[in-house]
């Protein structure tokens, strides 16, 4: 009684015994204990020229079965040149995570990237057709090994969800996809001054960031959209009709982060001519990122913005004293946008509130603006509020 027998096999027992398992609960092994773990983490080692590394890649994938996930490492090393590394991970569901981290400081130069994907423009070094990647994480690029991001990116031609992190750098970015590119993620890249989106069928797209030219070369209609531009500008000569085709993919979201600058700056200029005919008729869920303008928490162009939302179900509000504000407030206009109830919202919650009392007060405001039986309502502290009594 109490004896460990499974401590005592050997790994390719423990891996055959993972191998009959889905794959979400064969990923929960690695929480039992760190001979676990350390199976899931083991590591295939190589080292060769910044050349090599798609054919390595490539290899590294070819050996891969997805119903049998230890019976080859699941992580990659690649050494290169001189103390550069990339570490390729497989996860599971068509998950490629690819890490050019620098295992030291080195000199970061700008660079543009340049992802062109369609079932035409396959290189000589193709992926393996066994293990279909599907979604692709891109982190640290740098200069050095933009132009092997860019190949591999090529070479994907059944790629549905982009995610580049953290690229530091990074200073121009144009991503084509004319096959079946959904998904596209931007977080942390602080340098990006232009984004280019030659993307006729993306359905989401979530930015963090300060926020860049972008510029659609198509008209798409996004269901799902973050624009967290809470550290402002990175385009410092940016107009308000720079905006305009931004604003007309993410009219028609069901889920939107948005920042009250950017409502204020380059959104409100834009609709108010049009005398309350611009309407976000199927937003559901909204993220509002906010801070306190000299101590005191100003309600304003939340109230516009919500004006324009007569579907909505959810509402978040984070306040963020870092968060950039607009250089001047379209408070006095926007306090004139035609009033629509809310007859569908369903749950509030603030976060990142330091005053009770302004979470009390807007609330307060809040459900005067609410039709039929009140929403819950959710304080920073977590605690509950009573519509009722507020």
């Amino acid at each position: 009684m109490g004896n460990d027998l499974f401590s005592n096999l050997p790994d390719e027992i423990l891996g055959r015994i993972v191998s009959f398992l889905p794959n979400e609960s064969a990923l929960e092994t690695s929480l039992l204990s760190t001979r676990w773990r350390d199976i899931w983490n083991e590591a295939l080692v190589k080292y060769g020229t910044e050349e090599d590394i798609i054919g390595v890649v490539a290899g590294f994938m070819t050996r891969f079965e997805e119903f049998d996930p230890l019976k080859h490492p699941r992580k990659l090393q690649f050494h290169f040149a001189e103390d550069s590394v990339v570490s390729a991970t497989v996860a599971s569901k068509s998950k490629l995570m690819l890490d050019f981290s620098p295992w030291k400081e080195e000199l970061q130069m700008g660079y543009e990237l340049e992802f062109k994907q369609s079932k035409i423009h396959i290189t000589y070094q193709s992926f393996p057709s066994t293990f279909s990647v599907k979604t692709l994480y891109l982190k640290s690029v740098s200069y050095l090994t933009s132009e092997v991001a860019a190949s591999i990116v090529s070479n994907l031609e059944h790629l549905e969800n982009l995610v580049i992190i953290q690229c530091k750098g990074l200073q121009s970015l144009s991503v084509e996809s004319t096959s079946e590119l959904h998904k596209l993620t931007i977080i942390d890249c602080l340098e990006l001054k232009s984004l280019h989106l030659k993307t006729s069928k993306l359905k989401s797209f979530r930015y963090r960031g300060p926020l860049p030219l972008i510029r659609p070369e198509y008209h798409f209609n996004l269901s799902d959209a973050m624009l967290d531009f809470r550290l402002g500008f990175g385009c410092s000569d940016l107009k308000t009709k720079d905006f305009d085709a931004t604003l007309l993919t993410i009219k028609n979201s069901e889920d939107l982060t948005l920042c009250k600058w950017t409502f204020e700056e380059l959104i409100w200029p834009s609709i108010s001519p049009l005398s309350g005919s611009f309407k976000f008729y199927r937003l559901r869920e909204l993220w509002w990122i906010d801070n306190y303008n000299n101590d005191e928490y100003n309600m304003d162009a939340l109230f516009s913005f919500l004006k324009l939302c007569p579907a909505l179900e959810q509402l978040f509000v984070t306040i963020d004293p870092e968060s950039y504000s607009a250089g001047r407030s379209n408070s006095c206009l926007m306090k004139g946008t035609k009033c629509t109830e809310l007859e569908h919202l369903k749950l509030i919650k603030f976060m990142g509130f330091t005053s009770r009392k302004d979470e009390i007060s807007l609330a307060k405001c809040l459900i005067h603006l609410i039709k039929g039986k009140p929403p819950k309502i959710k304080s920073s502290d977590g605690s509950c509020l009573d519509a009722v009594f507020v």
